[in-house]
């Protein structure tokens, strides 16, 4: 004979609990602790009262440094804006908190102070590390002058991410302070990074090259660059891909990654132009006269309103002495640089015509021999050697 029985009732392990009770064991305790402490309750009061008036006074000093007027440059604007962005809710349980203790508060009600305190200080910990970042950046871009579209892109960008960031580490402080298992939760966090990560790294490897671009300021709109082959005038800097206007006219568009990737030089940055010159000159010039080129090209390039970096003897040339001039013009604009470069050259034609300064022609002197072995000279022997 089997004898089959019937639960009456669930376990008491997930019994509901009976929250009207809790409440009035919360009003009890707390009616007796008023009537036992009620003289140093009023006196914490006091002191949670004139707390809070001072983190207002505090609050409203950080929105006067807010000013529009000081800029963002300003470090004080920083601090300021950190400061303006207290709340209403972490000012009161500061006070609450800071007075807890001399109150003898009972442990049930102490309980929930320490939670709501918690609570409170994680999000406000939160937007002032958030605010703070944000106003380091904003100092930093307004201190180096940056202006223009992209640098309102790249602060939605950065304001989003730093946003999420932070906002994930106090979820993730949060949970761990209330006893709650995040072992499991960051894990999962890294591993969902990772493979967000390998998804999008070109999208991400390129916004980064963006804002390495726009802070690290390599070159900026307007710049004349060169890179690998190509050159051109930067017309727009993105969040994905920069804008150059090559000058034979097409514009070139290329990822921000695979720029900076390259050997990048900015012409934009030069405070003078370069021209170089190589001139040959007669072997059969007299040394006296090979003596005076030098000082003869310094003067030229300087009546032309040129600077000589250097002019003097280079080589021994196949045909010709070879001289090396180097003229600096002031300035990065070619349009003065390459009208002086032709005045020049017109220049040292008509003073070497005058000096009797021959510059040749390549040239070769071919000699052979008779059938009896006597050398045949390419010239008159009378005559001397000719030019």
């Amino acid at each position: 004979m089997s004898v089959s029985t019937t639960p009456n009732s669930a376990p008491a392990a997930h019994a509901v609990p009976d929250v009207s009770a809790q409440l009035r064991d919360i009003w009890e305790s707390s009616r007796a602790w008023f009537q036992t402490y009620w003289l140093q309750i009023i006196i914490a009061g006091v002191i949670a009262v004139t707390i809070v008036t001072a983190l207002y006074a505090l609050r409203r000093l950080g929105t006067k440094l807010c000013r529009p007027e000081r800029g963002r440059a300003d470090w004080l604007v920083v601090v300021g804006r950190v400061v303006s962005k207290t709340t209403n809710y972490f000012i009161i349980m500061v006070a609450i908190r800071a007075v807890d203790g001399y109150a003898q508060t009972p442990p049930t009600l102490d309980r929930f102070i320490t939670f709501f305190f918690t609570l409170a200080a994680v999000v406000q910990g939160a937007i002032w590390a958030r605010e703070f970042i944000l106003g380091a950046i904003e100092h930093r871009t307004s201190a180096e002058h940056f202006q223009g579209e992209a640098i309102i892109n790249a602060m939605g960008l950065i304001r989003l991410l730093v946003s999420v960031v932070v906002f994930a580490v106090a979820t993730v402080v949060l949970l761990d302070n209330l006893g709650v298992n995040v072992t499991g939760l960051v894990a999962g966090l890294g591993v969902g990074g990772i493979a967000i990560g390998l998804a999008a790294q070109g999208i991400f490897a390129d916004l980064f090259a963006a804002l390495a671009i726009i802070f690290d300021r390599p070159f900026s709109k307007g710049d004349q660059i060169s890179f690998g082959t190509s050159s051109g005038v930067i017309e727009a800097i993105g969040l994905k891909s920069t804008r150059i206007r090559a000058y034979t006219g097409e514009l070139r568009i290329i990822a921000n990654k695979n720029l900076l990737d390259k050997e990048i030089l900015n012409v934009s940055g030069r405070d003078h132009i370069r021209l170089p010159f190589t001139i040959g000159v007669a072997y059969e010039t007299p040394p006296e006269t090979l003596a005076r080129v030098p000082d003869i090209l310094k003067e030229l390039v300087e009546a032309e309103g040129g600077k000589p970096a250097r002019a003097g003897f280079e080589s021994f040339g196949a045909s010709s002495l070879d001289f090396s001039l180097l003229v600096d013009v002031p300035g990065r604009d070619w349009a003065i640089a390459h009208p002086l470069r032709d005045r020049l050259v017109v220049a040292i034609m008509k003073r070497f015509a005058a000096e009797g300064i021959s510059i040749p022609y390549p040239t070769q002197t071919t000699f052979t021999a008779a059938p009896d072995g006597t050398m045949i000279m390419p010239y008159s022997e009378n005559g001397g050697a000719r030019a």
